[in-house]
Parts: C-alpha cells; structure tokens; sequence
C-alpha cells in the first residue's frame, strides 16, 4: 500500500505545472537572454575587399544563440578614428533609448575600433543611463588576416552582455578573454593581441569556458549613478590636450586658448612638472576663462586635488586666478580627462562643482 501510495504520489506531482520566473513575451522558459548588437566599424570589420556588416560578423560566432539571442543594427561601419563627437552624441543617445524602449533586454554590444575604443567606451561609461551592461568589443586583427580574433572577441563579448552578473559595473571593454573596466582601460601596445590593461588596477574579470567570471567592482560612479544627461546636448565643448616635453613652447597653449577651447589638459612630466615656457602660456589660457586640467603623461598615477587656501591667506592675482582654473585630472589618463571634462562643462562652470566630479568619477 505505501509503495502504491507513493506511485500515486509522484504521478500527481508531475502533473502539476512548473512555477518561476516569467521571461519576456514570448521567450521560453529556456532561451538565452536577448542582447543589442549596435556595430559601428573598426577593424574587427575590416576584411580585404570591403567591411563585414554586423549580421556577417554575428555569423562568424556558430554557437552564438546557445547563450543570446541577438537583434542587429549598423549604426556605423568606419575606423575609430573617424568617428566624431557628433557621433559619440549619438551613440549614447541610441544605446540610452534602445534600453529605455526594451525593459527585457539583457545588455547591448558596440563594435568599435582599438584605436579609440578606450575613448568611446569611457563616453558611453559616462553617458549611458543604466545599469544593464554595454560591452564594447574589436580587434587588434582584420578578418582577412590570420589569426583573426574578432570573432572570438565577439563571442566573449556577448557572453558578458548576457550574464546577469554584469549588471552595475558600468561600460565594459573585452578582449583576449579579459574584462576591463572602461573607466580604467587603456591600449599600451599598438599590435600585440594582449593591448588592452587596467594598469595598477587589473582586470575585472576574466571570461572563461563557463562564463564571465568577476574578481572585484568599480566604486566610482559611472552610468545609471552618472549626472550627465546629454537629451538636451546638440554639441560638446572643445577641450584639447596639449603634451609637456622638454623644451616645449607655451604656443600651443595659446593656441587652443584662442581658438576657442573651453579647457586644456595639460600631459604633464610626473605629478604636474610643465616646461617654463608652458606656465605663463597657462596663465595666459586662465585669464580667459580657459580652465587647465593638468594629468599625467606617465600612463598611471594620481595628480592630487589643487591646494585650495583659507580665505584670509595673502595670494598674487596670479596664484588666485592659477588655483581658480586649475582641475587635477587625479588618476585619468589625458584622454579621458578631456572626456569627463567635455561632459562637465555640460553641466556646470563652477570649479568647486567640475573638480567634485573629477573626484567621483
């Protein structure tokens, strides 16, 4: 009888209906998430003869719907370094309304050339306002090429997009297996496959034959805890960088001043170190309202905050007005100094307000 009772039992159960978790309209309990697949060219494109679309370059991944099921759009197909700012402007704006349009959607996938990849994903890390993951992703070879990684980079790259672990950690760069914050990445090697580093800070993560796996988090604010809002922004301001040597004139600083540059980010020698001729050139910047933001040529290392004195302490115009203009980049790199401060001075003029920012972010 308790043999019986216990067939009865179990037959019962199996014909109850299973519960969880609803996916989106439909999907299947089953299917992988869905990821936005946005390519805008670089040489993860590039092939002898012309340039692979986004749907030719999602082909060369076989397994690919195992573990998303991608939606394509060609925003661009160029070099990274065609890209303008007006396109920066728009690329944030589409990534910003294709999550906004799709609650259900897992993350979204930017091509993008090496060349300036640190520089649009450091954008999109600033610009995107939500916490589902943007990964971008290129290629140090073109398809025609062999050893041509770009597929294997995209597969990566996907993976990462559709883990649920890689929400909140902001814009992600992958390559060579590896995952790096966009905030901290940079290209140090103008061929070799392994370019792309967090240099004094390593990876995030690394993604392996089970998936993306996460050693540590950003603490810096970055997307959806980001004030940069570009939805009234048509244009950005022009910032430039100008590279300290030895023996470097103060002409270019001038130069960018009269021009028309709303700041200057000054690649210093060491922790702020300028030529002689550069530091009357910055006075000469301030004193029209120019603001200087002095960072480091070295590739890491941290300018600390500008000394700011007590009221009653005696100054030359001259120190009131440096120390009045003058950002510490702290530990950005001179490219994406003159990101952050673009996007500043979107919001605000203030000083005290720009160099919060560059404090937080």
């Amino acid at each position: 009888m308790v043999r019986l009772a216990s067939v009865a039992l179990l037959i019962l159960l199996t014909a109850l209906p299973v519960t969880g978790q609803a996916g989106p309209p439909g999907a299947q309990a089953d299917d992988p998430p869905r990821v936005h697949f946005v390519g805008t060219g670089g040489t993860i494109s590039n092939r002898t003869g012309g340039r692979l679309t986004v749907n030719e370059l999602v082909e060369l991944v076989p397994d690919l719907g195992d573990f998303a099921r991608v939606e394509s759009e060609q925003f661009a197909n160029v070099s990274s370094s065609r890209m303008t700012l007006d396109q920066w402007l728009q690329l944030s704006h589409r990534v910003n309304e294709i999550f906004a349009q799709d609650p259900d959607l897992a993350g979204v996938v930017v091509t993008s050339g090496t060349d300036t990849l640190e520089e649009t994903a450091y954008f999109l890390h600033l610009t995107v306002r939500s916490e589902r993951p943007v990964v971008v992703v290129g290629a140090m070879r073109n398809a025609s090429t062999l050893g041509y990684e770009g597929a294997a980079n995209l597969r990566q790259a996907f993976r990462v997009a559709a883990a649920p672990q890689s929400r909140g950690k902001g814009v992600l760069v992958v390559l060579n297996d590896e995952i790096n914050s966009a905030r901290e990445v940079t290209k140090t090697d103008a061929r070799r496959l392994h370019t792309f580093q967090s240099r004094g800070y390593g990876v995030l993560g690394i993604v392996d034959r089970d998936g993306p796996v996460y050693y540590r988090s950003l603490l810096r604010r970055h997307t959806h805890r980001s004030e940069f809002d570009l939805a009234g922004v048509t244009a950005l301001p022009r910032v430039d960088i100008v590279m300290v040597y030895q023996g470097a004139s103060g002409d270019l600083i001038e130069a960018a001043a009269d021009a028309g540059a709303r700041a200057i980010v000054i690649a210093s020698a060491g922790a702020g170190a300028m030529s002689p001729e550069q530091s009357p050139a910055q006075t000469y910047a301030q004193e029209r309202g120019v603001f200087v933001v002095v960072s480091t040529r070295t590739g890491s290392g941290r300018i600390t905050p500008t000394f700011v004195p007590s009221p009653d302490e005696e100054l030359t115009d001259a120190q009131r007005l440096r120390i009045g203009y003058r950002v510490a980049a702290q530990d950005l790199t001179p490219l994406k100094a003159r990101i952050l401060m673009m996007l500043a001075l979107t919001e605000t003029d203030d000083v005290s307000e720009i160099r919060r920012m560059f404090a937080e972010y």
